[in-house]
């Protein structure tokens, strides 16, 4: 199929599930905000499910033709993960800067960085039974989660950005074996924190990627519109993932305007195009959607680019990213029916 439609990661999460409200005036957890949570912790895992199969079904009456679990039974996109392993302390966290530069509250590494057990596999399984369609998770990656950490045990960044490889890659192992079709690594700070990430990001990457054998993506952000509201020009960090063993790349384009042919340095992966622009609720025509993929294919095969959100949706109201999806969906259509 041409231009297949996705999700990066997450859709927005209901009002009787999470205090939306709170949610929207903080930064991105990344230690545990349980007082997000609206439902009672007896019945909370059983609402994150309700919440992740309305999203599911939203997703396919929108059209997409990948489908997510929305990410409805988390806080953020990295702290579930990053909370749940061994060699970090999350009750006398420590502190790192943002990417705006504010302090926050952060997982203190006190040990070697290890997975007690899978933490995404139920979900998975859960996406998995609820769909017939192509199922893809997102999973942190290892260098944002070493720059979203106090390192208090490791000689350097360096060095415990490859222990979170270590347990990365066996999440994505487990992930595959319960039935995912895509696994997709979050790498913000790739963007973000350029010249470290020059230095050893790729590497770090392609270990948590070794010798796994299926579809895998890495997604490249400014950051989440509602929360960083100005895009620089251009990735400082985007041509260098040429050289990683990730099959697709995920973008955005839409807020940022961006100049595509940087793509032309990503020949052989699949790019995941940003095209809706997640800082305006207001919904896209399909017409304004396709002008945004035909900035792009003179640079990207159509075979391979991936029709996507710019990045998570999870800040924006239910109905204008549902919206946004079904016009995404309709501009994939219109595209097909060209080609």
């Amino acid at each position: 199929m041409l231009f297949p439609t996705s999700l990066v990661g997450s859709y927005p999460q209901p009002d009787w599930l999470i205090d939306r409200e709170r949610l929207a005036h903080r930064f991105p957890p990344r230690v545990r905000a349980l007082e997000l949570w609206r439902v009672d912790p007896a019945y909370l895992g059983q609402a994150q499910q309700d919440a992740a199969l309305l999203a599911i079904r939203a997703q396919e009456d929108a059209g997409l033709d990948i489908i997510t679990d929305g990410e409805m039974c988390r806080e953020s996109y990295s702290n579930r993960f990053a909370t749940a392993l061994d060699g970090v302390d999350i009750d006398n966290p420590g502190t790192a800067l943002d990417r705006s530069g504010h302090p926050n509250p952060v997982p203190r590494i006190t040990g070697p960085i290890r997975r007690r057990h899978p933490v995404e596999v139920d979900d998975l399984r859960f996406l998995r039974a609820h769909t017939d369609r192509t199922v893809k998770i997102t999973v942190p990656g290892p260098f944002t989660m070493s720059q979203q950490a106090q390192n208090d045990y490791y000689p350097d960044r360096e060095a415990a950005a490859f222990g979170y490889a270590e347990a990365v890659n066996e999440e994505v192992r487990d992930l595959f074996e319960a039935g995912a079709d895509i696994v997709q690594l979050d790498e913000p700070y790739l963007q973000a924190r350029p010249e470290e990430a020059r230095s050893y990001g790729v590497a770090v990457l392609n270990r948590a990627l070794e010798g796994i054998t299926g579809t895998t993506a890495v997604h490249v952000c400014f950051g989440y519109a509602a929360i960083i509201h100005d895009r620089p020009d251009g990735y400082s960090f985007l041509p260098e993932l040429a050289d990683a063993q990730c099959d697709q790349v995920s973008i955005e384009t839409a807020q940022s305007g961006l100049d595509c042919s940087v793509l032309a340095g990503l020949a052989g992966k699949t790019i995941i195009l940003g095209v809706l622009n997640l800082s305006d609720v207001t919904v896209e025509t399909p017409e304004q959607i396709i002008g945004r993929v035909r900035r792009a294919l003179p640079y990207v095969p159509a075979g391979r680019l991936v029709l996507a959100p710019d990045c998570g949706m999870k800040y924006l109201p239910r109905d204008a990213a549902f919206g946004k999806l079904a016009a995404m969906a309709q501009a994939a259509e219109l595209l097909r029916a060209d080609s």
